[in-house]
């Protein structure tokens, strides 16, 4: 009997992470997820009546480069190569670059955004590309096609993301394993709720993670979620510089650590 297929997702303790979870459980998926707070998610992992057997709760915080590779070789040990791995554990923090303790934020940002996007795709990319199949899905957002005031951390990092993707992308073509970018704009979370400033075309979690699960299971390079935040972000980033800077003058800005 052939086993189901598998979904690796980091960051599966709230928000998308959390959403995508239940979409790929629905659709008959094995889950293998990561959490810094395993306990809280083994909590929702039982509230939600999901099969033990088709769940395995994973600790490691992304950040900590040794433990989200410990975390990947674990899933490959225990349930065996997955079809689809989405790096989704991400953070969002305002940061004023003239306050010097900000720089911090900056790091702490790169690491958890970016490194630790690499680190938790490390594990899987040589057996995928040898086996011949697989997805590498990379969760970045609409804030990294344009930079956004108060928010250079957190865009920087998510524009990161899109290049790092597109880059590995065309390294695993040839070996028949599909990179996925998905961009979320404005999705309803415990992340944008304390957002103090308008988030067009707002979308509940659980709408995002079928679309993304459609555009993962397809294949998609690359997809904005919603659909009409890409074309947002593509007006955006025609705008001249000078009509762009005076469209956000004012602009609330993201909150710092600690507001």
């Amino acid at each position: 009997m052939t086993a189901a297929p598998l979904v690796y997702i980091t960051g599966a303790s709230s928000g998308i992470g959390q959403a995508l979870a239940l979409r790929f459980y629905q659709a008959g998926w094995r889950l293998a997820l990561v959490a810094r707070r395993t306990a809280e998610l083994q909590q929702w992992v039982q509230a939600q009546g999901l099969t033990p057997e088709r769940v395995l709760v994973l600790g490691g915080d992304v950040r900590d480069i040794a433990a989200a590779m410990a975390a990947g070789r674990e899933c490959i040990a225990r349930q065996g190569l997955p079809d689809a791995v989405i790096a989704n554990a991400g953070i969002s923090v305002g940061m004023d670059t003239a306050d010097a303790a900000d720089l911090e934020v900056m790091r702490s940002t790169f690491e958890t955004n970016n490194l630790g996007m690499a680190a938790t795709f490390q594990p899987f990319v040589a057996a995928m590309c040898q086996r011949q199949s697989g997805r590498l899905v990379g969760v970045a957002s609409v804030a990294g096609i344009r930079g956004l005031p108060g928010h250079g951390a957190y865009c920087a990092s998510k524009a990161a993301v899109i290049s790092y993707c597109e880059a590995l992308r065309g390294e695993c073509r040839p070996h028949q394993v599909k990179v996925v970018t998905i961009v979320p704009g404005y999705i309803d979370t415990p992340l944008t709720r304390g957002n103090r400033y308008a988030m067009p075309f707002l979308m509940p979690a659980e709408k995002f993670a079928d679309r993304a699960f459609r555009a993962i299971t397809a294949g998609d390079s690359y997809r904005v979620i919603p659909w009409q935040m890409g074309f947002v972000a593509k007006l955006m980033r025609l705008l001249p510089n000078a009509l762009y800077d005076r469209l956000l003058a004012g602009r609330p800005r993201k909150r710092r650590q600690g507001e």
